[in-house]
């Protein structure tokens, strides 16, 4: 009798892929994503009982816990700064003194513990075109708000600390709008504690501090007047590039800050490959939210409870592959990180820590928001957009693009890999610290929505079977980058 042909690698990645169901993915999503984990704030209870849920996944699985050193070796502690804003801050610009949460407010860590001196340099509106020609490392700016709200601000900070700003002043001269209007959006997070590093510098993971001033403070520190904004607005609105003729004011201010200190952690599994398992293979995703706001629970089922469960899926279908004797031949670690949303923090950590060797890990498939649809995709078809992929390796940005058209045809969308795009997700998410270290990286996102870091973000609103389809791809890439004769290439350097 003739023995049965071997399967194929394709035929095999198939059979593994499809044992990542819709079923399952609910399953883990409806635990850590379900009010009994009070939104999985870094250092907080939710937190640490989806560390421990996390943890025990990996073990169960039969992967191997790779922290030396730890109580648990699925988890990397390591200890940060919970910083809270003090009532004493002050601004002074000449002889008149500003309030804090009247005339200001800030977002962030402080960079200004001790009353300090500022000399701003205005920036139009903190787009990438306003910052050409400047040198800005490590001082301060004042720009222009246009739609006040949340992810404009991430985006403006973001911009902001790509340059080695120190921090930003962000002020709202649009006819009619209030102060309490524009610094809405933060309002609910300025109660809420900052958290970096313990003995980090002020600007530890270039992130720079935020700042919201009434128009009157920014006539101040503009040196102008409502006449010369005005003006400044319409030529701006014309869709020219205005040339501002502002002189900005020198100013000091103090914004000190409480501290305390607490640990946090990263958990993951590592699936030793074959004969290249001396070769890594990330597959990343946090697992922390935002927590309770107000006395309700922020469930962050979309972010990043759909990356968090895509990992377990993953790290489960490559488990069944190694049992069943058709194991990777590259070693996978399923890496999930913690204090992403307080600035890309446990992903920061592991690599400037690193479990294994950065020089011998081959690319980061990073997992964050993929079970929801944003407004761009309303209506149409299953989509993803892929961030990063093409900017240190053209060979894993052909990867994706291989492994979509051969199995799960769905629109690839690569218009945030502009680099200049205002939304800045490539420098958003917990990839770009493995980008930092010129691994090759692919950020797999399907968009901000309505609930995006808000209170409706809950598992009842997931997409189950698009998000299926998605982490379906990701699978197919990293079957292929763990499987290939070669270790993909790093040629490029993109911004």
């Amino acid at each position: 009798m003739t023995p049965a042909p071997a399967p194929s690698a394709a035929d095999l990645a198939t059979a593994y892929a499809s044992s990542i169901t819709q079923e399952d993915l609910r399953k883990h999503l409806s635990i850590i994503a379900s009010d009994e984990y009070e939104g999985r704030e870094t250092g907080e209870k939710g937190q640490k009982m989806a560390a421990e849920y996390i943890a025990k996944q990996f073990k169960d699985l039969g992967l191997v816990g790779p922290v030396q050193g730890s109580d648990n070796p699925y988890v990397q502690h390591f200890t940060m700064v919970r910083s809270t804003w003090g009532n004493d801050a002050t601004l002074a610009i000449g002889k008149q003194t500003y309030k804090w949460t009247t005339d200001f407010l800030g977002y962030g860590r402080t960079p200004f513990a001790t009353e300090t001196t500022v000399q701003p340099v205005f920036v139009g509106y903190g787009l990438e075109a306003d910052y050409a020609g400047k040198e800005l490392k490590g001082k301060d700016v004042i720009m222009l708000i246009s739609e006040p709200g949340m992810n404009e601000y991430r985006s403006k900070i973001a911009t902001a600390s790509s340059k080695g700003v120190r921090s930003i002043f962000l002020v709202n001269f649009t006819p009619g709008a209030s102060f309490t209007a524009t610094t809405a959006p933060i309002a609910a997070y300025v109660s809420r504690p900052t958290i970096m590093f313990k003995d980090a510098p002020q600007q530890s993971g270039g992130r720079a501090a935020a700042f919201i001033v009434t128009p009157a403070v920014g006539y101040k520190m503009l040196g102008t007047n409502e006449a010369g904004i005005t003006k400044y607005l319409a030529a701006a609105k014309s869709g020219s590039q205005p040339a501002a003729s502002f002189k900005p004011a020198s100013f000091r201010i103090k914004t000190p800050q409480n501290q305390q200190e607490f640990v946090t952690e990263n958990v993951m599994g590592l699936l030793e490959g074959t004969d290249k398992k001396d070769e890594y293979l990330v597959c990343s995703a946090h697992y922390d939210h935002v927590g309770v706001i107000k006395g309700e629970v922020y469930n962050g089922a979309d972010d990043d409870g759909s990356g968090t469960v895509s990992v377990l899926e993953m790290a489960e279908a490559f488990a069944k592959a190694k049992k069943e004797g058709h194991g990777p031949r590259r070693s996978i670690l399923f890496l999930t990180v913690t204090g992403e949303e307080k600035g890309l923090l446990g992903s920061e950590y592991y690599t400037d820590h690193p479990v294994l060797p950065l020089a011998q890990t081959i690319a980061d498939l990073n997992t964050d928001m993929v079970g929801r649809t944003d407004k761009d995709h309303e209506g149409k078809g299953d989509y993803v957009y892929v961030i990063g992929s093409d900017k240190l390796s053209s060979e894993l940005h052909t990867i994706v693009q291989n492994e979509n058209k051969q199995h799960t045809n769905i629109d690839l969308d690569f218009r945030f890999n502009d680099p200049q795009d205002p939304n800045r997700f490539y420098y958003r998410s917990d990839h770009y610290n493995f980008a930092k270290h010129k691994i090759p990286v692919a950020f797999f996102f399907n968009g901000v929505h309505a609930d995006y870091h808000g209170a409706g973000d809950e598992v009842s609103k997931i997409e189950f079977p698009q998000m299926e389809k998605r982490v379906h791809l990701i699978f197919y890439t990293a079957w292929d980058l763990a499987n290939r004769d070669t270790r993909i290439v790093v040629d490029s350097n993109k911004q």
